[in-house]
């Protein structure tokens, strides 16, 4: 009885969170293996191991920081490796496993259900099948547009081959709000600034992507008469609040800039206002340097990209609805009410711990990383800001960059390694964590009450 006692506890099987995690590892380091071959190099060269680390991790986590000029010094393929964690991991590891699933196996068995309903913070595991399959249908008819629109400015500056294959390249990248380019002129998007057909592809495809999968379930199940749920509408205004405002911001504060907005015409301000609001949301392309924006817009990017997109997306960040739900948390106690509603329906307190939770732990690796990072380029003259600025992006799963990157030290970019990692796998886990705790009963224990002075 105690050997089969033990047995049983051997095969306990992993919980969600251990899955994604590991899987996502495993994942990172065969694609830092490849890129480490003489085959993944423009040279024919060996990488070294933590440029091919440096760069899968930065690809399967979606955010798009690299160390090298990935459109010079990566072979044809390296950047199919690249490409392909980039759609890995912006379909998410459990997406791509059940895939595989039903391929082999024609069908899903209740753990894969419960796995990937928990990765997109769903509870009707009988959909699963059913949101897999839209999911993989709707992100290759998605790039597969995008890359059809790129193609018309592609093809003909790159030729036809090469040039359909950069407009699949970046739309992939674009919709994965990975932010990788491989044009190798060194500056994103710049050379495409002022081409609204190049720029307002990517701008629908970064929104697309990072929108959420939930929400694309119901648009594409909607039925005449139906009503959207008060999460997708709370999603939809947000994704409008936080697009629009940034544009605005960057107007304002860009629009006479000589080094950025100051030398384009009035439309082409007003649509790299709008791309930068966008690709704040944690997409890393860039049409202006992002390290001679001003400082108040630099501050302004920092919140854009530390909120990123919605949740269960390819975006990263703590997702905007975190912030959300924080937000009209602090509203109902300024005005002295004690029930927090949106759209007629109350906001749980256990709802506005989780959110605090996952705001508390970002913020705290954000400090903690950028205090390692500040000592360790101690000898460098570096802007504080501008390490900011790094940090976030990084852990954020932005991309965006003011230029350091790929100068710190190989400390630094550990660290920036595991902002990644974090930002993309441990947001993710720490989410099924506490969705997974907040069902358990309440203890049977209760204290008395302290009186805590706040503010």
């Amino acid at each position: 009885m105690e050997i089969l006692n033990k047995n049983k506890k051997l095969r306990k099987p992993m919980n969600t969170a251990t899955v994604m995690a590991l899987g996502f590892l495993a994942i990172i380091a065969i694609g830092a293996v490849l890129l480490m071959l003489p085959i993944s190099s423009a040279s024919g060269e060996f990488t070294s191991p933590l440029t091919a680390a440096f760069t899968a991790v930065s690809a399967t986590c979606v955010t798009g920081l690299v160390v090298v000029e990935s459109g010079l010094y990566w072979s044809a393929f390296g950047k199919i490796v690249i490409i392909l964690l980039i759609q890995i991991g912006g379909l998410g590891f459990m997406t791509m496993a059940v895939l595989l699933s039903i391929i082999v196996r024609r069908h899903l068995s209740p753990r894969d259900r419960v796995l990937v309903a928990a990765s997109y913070g769903i509870t009707d595991f009988g959909g699963v099948n059913v949101l897999v399959k839209r999911i993989l249908l709707g992100t290759l008819a998605i790039e597969g547009a995008g890359a059809l629109l790129l193609s018309l400015r592609f093809i003909p500056d790159y030729g036809f081959g090469k040039g359909l294959a950069y407009s699949a390249f970046h739309s992939i990248s674009a919709f994965c709000n990975a932010g990788f380019d491989i044009l190798g002129n060194g500056d994103s998007m710049g050379a495409y600034a002022k081409d609204p057909i190049v720029t307002i592809t990517l701008m629908f495809l970064i929104l697309l992507g990072g929108i959420g999968f939930p929400v694309w379930n119901e648009f594409i199940g909607y039925k005449k008469g139906q009503k959207f749920s008060v999460y997708t509408k709370f999603v939809l205004i947000l994704s409008l609040i936080y697009v629009v405002g940034g544009a605005l911001i960057v107007a304002i504060l860009e629009w006479n800039n000589p080094a950025t907005l100051g030398g384009m015409g009035f439309g082409e301000k007003i649509l790299n206002s709008f791309f930068q609001s966008v690709t704040w949301r944690t997409a890393g392309f860039a049409a202006v340097d992002n390290a001679v924006l001003s400082e108040g817009t630099k501050m302004a990017g920092l919140f854009m990209m530390f909120s990123g997109g919605a949740s269960a997306s390819t975006a990263g960040g703590v997702k905007i609805a975190t912030i959300g739900i924080i937000m009209l948390a602090a509203y109902t106690v300024a005005v002295g009410r004690n029930d927090i509603n949106f759209m007629r329906r109350m906001i749980t307190l256990d709802t506005v711990l989780r959110a605090l939770s996952l705001v508390v732990i970002q913020l705290i690796l954000t400090v903690v990383a950028t205090l390692i990072c500040t000592s360790v380029c101690s000898n460098m003259e570096v802007s504080g800001i501008d390490l900011l600025y790094e940090v976030i992006s990084a852990g954020a799963t932005v991309g965006l960059t003011a230029g350091l990157t790929p100068s710190l030290p190989a400390a630094a970019k550990i660290v920036l390694m595991f902002m990644m990692y974090f930002g993309r796998v441990g947001i993710l886990t720490v989410t099924c964590s506490l969705m997974g705790r907040s069902a358990q009963t309440s203890s049977a224990l209760r204290y008395p009450d302290a009186n805590i002075l706040i503010g």
